[in-house]
């Protein structure tokens, strides 16, 4: 997603106002979380009145699905674009590491909503996140079954971990000020997975 400035009462087609709704629901669920923010808040932030962004969304479980769907496929879109970019399989940890340092440092704290959502205990909402970790899994499963011969139970749980550790680290990075710089921050993070990873040898060139 990418800011828009429009005045209120501009006149956007449905897939332009539904794209300047999601920007402002994301800047306010981002600064106040699910349950303290408001339709009211939101249509502000937007500058429309609350009955245009009821066209767009019924309520407010609806928008935030519909936030968090889009930011879970964004991170997913992005894993699997690192891994299909090469064939390079030390290159493809750096990527898919990269993709969730470049996922967290995104404008708007979009991230937020898909690792630090307050509305995790809404099955709704815990599907889609939970379905964006279970692809991102699966991709970076996929490539290590190919390449090392694992079975589907070993290749997962070596996916979970390298997973685990870009989700992780890419927070406490962001968290922690980023005191290092991002691009050090991947390198060191993809070498330790690599390390790991490297040791498992390929069953073909």
């Amino acid at each position: 997603m990418t800011e828009t400035s429009v005045h209120r009462g501009a006149r956007l087609s449905r897939s332009a106002r539904r794209a300047q709704l999601l920007l402002a629901a994301r800047d306010v669920f981002a600064a106040q979380g699910y349950h303290a923010a408001a339709m009211d808040d939101i249509a502000e932030r937007a500058g429309v009145s609350k009955p245009v962004l009821y066209q767009h969304f019924p309520g407010k479980l609806e928008l935030y699905r519909a936030l968090l769907t889009t930011y879970a496929d964004e991170l997913v879109d992005s894993v699997r674009g690192a891994i299909a970019a090469t064939h390079d399989n030390r290159e493809r940890v750096h990527a898919a590491v990269k993709a969730y340092f470049d996922f967290v440092a995104g404008e708007g704290q979009g991230y937020r909503l898909v690792f630090e959502s307050d509305l995790r205990r809404e099955p709704e909402a815990a599907a889609v996140v939970d379905g964006a970790l279970t692809r991102c899994i699966d991709a970076v499963a996929e490539v290590v079954t190919e390449d090392a011969g694992l079975d589907d139970a070993r290749a997962r749980l070596l996916a979970v971990g390298l997973v685990g550790l870009s989700q992780v680290t890419a927070q406490y990075w962001l968290d922690s000020q980023q005191s290092v710089p991002r691009e050090e921050a991947i390198d060191l993070m993809s070498a330790l997975a690599w390390k790991g990873l490297a040791g498992f040898p390929l069953i073909h060139d």
